[in-house]
């Protein structure tokens, strides 16, 4: 049988009543898919659904083959180690206790025909640039990004039929990027993958979009799904115009029947005052003014409702597309003013390790400047961090916000306030409203001050009063952002982690947006090199395992070229 994936009114709804998912019909054969959407609008929560972690209020899901999910967030146990995670641990364990001379049915039950699991397994981790991660290397020693590689290479050794990848690119540099396409680009089978990645997108067969609980399917790539869009969009967009030209005029008319209607009365009742005609006369012309002037007076009315009911529909085919927009003046920093120094560098424990990633050593030439020993950031400076997985990038910043210590290197952070994002958006109390988290850092303003600031976050209306545990991705994503922006004293120095992680493409743009009200010293550790040109960096650094901290002109070119 062909593997495939058949949902068929598909209905699903949290706990709370928020509707997800409406009657969603999707079939997917052979192929890669990407599933697109804003984010809240259920591309998780459908793969999870998919994977057997959720289960529908009502409609069908009919999976023709073995399935591997990678999940945006990967469920480690503590202590757990890499054979663990590729779910190898106990055949291995058999095959060394045979190794050993242990003849028991149990031990060779266990082992199967695996005897080659090791030789495997060492080939898919070399495959994605892992060839220096041990077996029994413990994951809490690798970066976020080197886990990601290792649960897709656990995926790779089961080679299921069907494949869901949840933003399968966060966290991985460059080169870790590049083989995730390559494996990607040689699946055989059913492939179902959310992510923001406009690279990783354009290698798809098609495009499914998830809007309103419900999903379509575009054929083609990321670059043939936009143009289609684009088009709708444009269609969309003259169907509004023409609806609210329809409407205006419909009220024109209705203004000009009452005004006639008005003239009518008013001459019926001179008529009457005069007595110019018999009264029984008169009487019948006034029920019969009275009944034609309601009827055309409703006529106009379901006329100008029909088109007010046309302007909503086409105006429901719009996009949203609410861009944030922000104004932080006194988190400005004056140029020339030093907010953060780092001493002792050089000589910190950047040692080659295992392999790290791709994205090349520290560039040498005309654009670059050195390996630092001291870091100083001045002004308004916006720096970018980049380099491979596993290097340091967020026990640097780590360091930096005070959360970490590095041996031997003093960090003097002069910044009135510093805020700090980490990768895995744990900022905010889920068990709080988003106004609520806002309030408990920025205790000195008002509810309307603070509603106000998240307004301009598009937390607007009665969102504001929703819990932050509730929140899809992107919004939280935004209720993080305006908990770190809003605060008071406001911060003056700002740490970003992989910052675009879990974001659709509109959200990552809304949070270029907002970055552009920021007026302070910006830190932003990212692989994403479209959204760092986006937010205007002005200094790029480079951090690596085997030459520790550089910096340099072309690192764009650098990280393209691993």
């Amino acid at each position: 049988m062909c593997a495939a994936i058949v949902c068929s009114g598909l209905t699903f709804a949290w706990p709370d009543g928020v509707p997800v998912l409406t009657g969603l019909n999707l079939a997917l054969g052979p192929g890669r898919t990407g599933l697109l959407g804003v984010n809240g609008s259920g591309k998780s929560t459908l793969l999870r659904i998919l994977a057997g972690e959720l289960r529908p209020q009502s409609g069908a899901v009919t999976m023709s083959g073995d399935v591997g999910y990678l999940p945006q967030t990967l469920p480690l146990r503590a202590g757990a180690s890499v054979s663990d995670l590729l779910g190898i641990a106990a055949t291995r364990a058999a095959l060394h206790a045979i190794e050993r001379g242990e003849v028991s049915a149990e031990a060779f039950t266990a082992v199967g025909e695996d005897w080659d699991v090791e030789e495997r397994a060492h080939g898919e981790l070399h495959r994605l640039g892992l060839g220096g991660v041990g077996l029994d290397d413990v994951l809490a020693t690798l970066s976020g990004g080197e886990a990601v590689l290792v649960a897709l290479a656990a995926l790779l050794l089961r080679r299921p039929a069907i494949l869901l990848l949840d933003e399968p690119t966060n966290n991985l540099d460059t080169g870790a990027r590049g083989r995730l396409y390559t494996a990607v680009e040689s699946w055989p089978g059913v492939m179902l993958i959310v992510s923001h990645d406009r690279e990783l997108l354009t290698r798809v067969d098609q495009i499914a979009e998830l809007s309103g609980g419900r999903a379509r399917l575009y054929g083609g790539n990321l670059d043939a799904f936009e143009q289609l869009r684009a088009e709708e969009q444009a269609a969309a967009q003259r169907a509004v115009s023409a609806a609210a030209a329809d409407v205006r005029q419909q009220q024109r008319d209705l203004a000009d029947s009452q005004v006639k209607l008005a003239r009518r009365e008013r001459y019926g009742k001179k008529m009457y005052a005069t007595k110019r005609e018999p009264k029984m006369i008169m009487q019948t012309r006034k029920r019969e003014a009275q009944v034609s002037a309601a009827r055309l007076r409703g006529l106009h009315e379901e006329r100008l409702e029909a088109a007010q009911d046309r302007l909503a529909e086409a105006e429901q085919a719009v996009r949203d597309d609410a861009e944030i927009r922000v104004d932080l003046p006194d988190t400005r920093v004056p140029a020339g003013r030093t907010v953060l120094t780092m001493t002792g560098l050089a000589g910190m424990a950047w040692h080659p390790g295992r392999a790290s990633g791709g994205d090349g050593p520290a560039p040498t030439g005309p654009g670059a400047r050195g390996v630092l020993d001291r870091l100083i950031v001045r002004g308004p400076e916006r720096i970018a961090l980049t380099g491979p997985n596993g290097a340091g990038k967020t026990t640097l910043l780590r360091a930096i916000a005070g959360h970490a210590e590095l041996p031997g290197v003093t960090v003097q952070r002069a910044a009135a306030s510093t805020g700090y994002l980490p990768q895995r958006l744990d900022v905010l109390d889920g068990r709080l409203s988003v106004l609520d988290n806002v309030r408990a850092v920025a205790p000195a303003a008002s509810v309307n001050q603070v509603r106000a600031g998240l307004a301009r976050f598009l937390f607007r209306g009665e969102r504001p009063r929703q819990l932050a545990g509730s929140l899809s991705g992107g919004e939280r994503f935004r209720a993080t952002a305006a908990t770190l922006l809003l605060a008071q004293p406001p911060p003056q120095l700002l740490l970003l982690d992989e910052p675009t992680n879990n974001l659709d493409l509109a959200s990552a743009r809304q949070l270029a947006q907002a970055l552009d009200g920021y007026r302070g010293a910006l830190i932003v550790g990212s692989h994403d090199l479209p959204f760092l040109r986006s937010i205007g960096v002005t200094r790029w650094l480079h951090l690596d395992r085997g030459t520790g901290l550089a910096e340099g002109q072309d690192w764009p070119a650098q990280d393209r070229a691993g």
